[in-house]
């Protein structure tokens, strides 16, 4: 099992001049580094590659999807510009050597509307013509996306399991799975080893996160059912702390992180890191 630390941990948006945060993520423990992708023209990923491989870290893609990047929009230019970030995305994965991109990449975070079936109906179909251009584009490149289902407040397109699987059936791609994560999970799960089992080996990714975001193990998850599942399921991928920072006002208000959750953001990657590889052991 590799362990992974997400960059909104630290920074947003990260940058060429963040490229620090790869060693202290590899002295702390971390193999991986999963560099999220807010606003590409900051980024020169070919030199992101150097500085990664000389702190000996791997790095991970994971995308932000905004309003104008919604493959699921009634705009054909907002689907096109979505399409386009994402295609962005794998041809970084592929100069990294990140084995995925991850996301909510179906529609926009923050699209909450209580839609009539037919509306839904036609949503549903805009994304998934679209991740079947991006997974076509994305295969020829050896690259697996993963669609991240999120809560009910930030998205009304994909909160569960079941509504995952749902959507990669008609997107019918095998380099399309899914990226769980216990933050959501535990907000939309009835039981989460028994969703981490369903997910089966559709499975590419893995967000292991408190319930409040915050340092996993200082929270009420089932953490030995939770592993015990993915062992079931013979997961290998990454496990990766995601959280945020409330030094970083923009970021804080758009996942609603009010307060700190610990006692700084070393302590909470640090601590969670342990405790993960204690729990994993």
């Amino acid at each position: 099992m590799q362990f992974g630390a997400s960059s909104y941990i630290w920074v947003s948006p990260f940058s060429n001049d963040t490229l620090d945060q790869f060693r202290k993520a590899k002295d702390m423990g971390f193999d991986i580094y999963e560099l999220a992708v807010e606003q590409p023209e900051k980024i020169d990923i070919r030199f992101v590659a150097q500085a990664a491989s000389k702190a000996g870290i791997q790095c991970a893609i994971c995308g932000a999807f905004g309003p104008d990047r919604d493959i699921s929009s009634e705009r054909e230019e907002v689907r096109l510009n979505g399409v386009n970030y994402i295609k962005t995305l794998i041809d970084m994965a592929e100069v990294v050597g990140s084995p995925y991109v991850s996301g909510p990449m179906y529609s926009a975070v923050g699209k909450t509307r209580l839609l009539s079936p037919a509306d839904k109906l036609e949503q549903t179909e805009l994304a998934v013509q679209q991740m079947r251009l991006v997974s076509e584009y994305a295969a020829k490149r050896g690259i697996r996306l993963a669609v991240e289902p999120l809560n009910r407040f930030e998205t009304d397109f994909m909160n569960t399991v079941d509504q995952g699987l749902a959507f990669l059936m008609q997107v019918d791609a095998d380099n399309v799975g899914l990226l769980l994560d216990t933050f959501h999970m535990n907000i939309e799960e009835k039981d989460l080893p028994a969703a981490i089992r369903k997910a089966g080996d559709k499975l590419f990714s893995f967000h292991a996160c408190s319930n409040d975001r915050g340092t996993p193990g200082e929270d009420h998850l089932d953490w030995a059912g939770i592993v015990q599942a993915l062992k079931d399921i013979q997961y290998d991928g990454a496990v990766v702390i995601e959280s945020f920072t409330t030094d970083i006002t923009e970021i804080a208000k758009a996942v609603s992180l009010w307060r700190p959750l610990a006692e700084s953001q070393d302590a909470l990657a640090a601590n969670g890191l342990k405790f993960l590889k204690r729990v994993f052991r």
